[in-house]
């Protein structure tokens, strides 16, 4: 069972997701929150996998949420949904901590999904949003030289593995995937492993 915590300002939304996501057999809604403050009172309590967290919201905004549950708790998945789709927002909660970032205006089975995916450790990102992303990749497909490794390494990265499963994977050491990470993500153009799996899935 796939533990939920919705983290929203307005209670209308709050109610509807979890009519949403409770009518699934592998998913649960173990609390809400009104705000941050409340989000970071309620996770120790809830044990939740994902949290589902709105960006604009009164005492503790979804960014500076986000920020502290990564630091505090880095095993549950923080994803973002919100209605604000701009670069800089998009950027602010991926450098946060967030794994995936969704708009409320989109499929509730595209939610839904995106839930199941965060859990298991993948990068659920709304195509509008995805863009923002790839600033320095976007048009670099082409040019970009991947060893055989560390194209190994960067799907791997796709696939939701962290680094200590990947040097298990492909028999080589946990520091060696982060000299391999470091050169593609250079590489690539991007500053994070969100941005690497987008990538990732976009070009190889």
């Amino acid at each position: 069972m796939i533990r939920v915590l919705i983290v929203d300002d307005h209670q209308l939304v709050r109610s509807g997701l979890r009519t949403l996501l409770d009518a699934e057999p592998d998913l649960s809604v173990v609390a809400e929150a009104e705000h941050g403050e409340s989000a970071l009172a309620t996770i120790a309590g809830a044990s939740p996998d994902v949290v589902l967290m709105d960006l604009s919201m009164p005492v503790m905004d979804g960014v500076e949420a986000t920020k502290l549950i990564a630091r505090q708790y880095p095993e549950v998945k923080v994803v973002v949904l919100t209605s604000f789709s701009d670069r800089v927002r998009v950027q602010e909660a991926i450098a946060a901590g967030a794994i995936g970032y969704l708009l409320k205006d989109c499929e509730p089975s595209d939610l839904i999904a995106a839930v199941r995916a965060a859990a298991m450790g993948h990068v659920p990102l709304d195509p509008r949003v995805a863009g923002a992303l790839l600033p320095a990749a976007a048009g670099a497909g082409n040019a970009v030289t991947l060893s055989p490794r560390e194209r190994e390494v960067l799907g791997l990265v796709a696939q939701g593995l962290a680094n200590k499963q990947i040097a298990r994977a492909l028999g080589i050491t946990e520091r060696t995937v982060k000299a391999h990470l470091s050169r593609v993500f250079r590489e690539i153009g991007v500053l994070d492993r969100t941005s690497a799996a987008l990538w990732a899935k976009d070009h190889l």
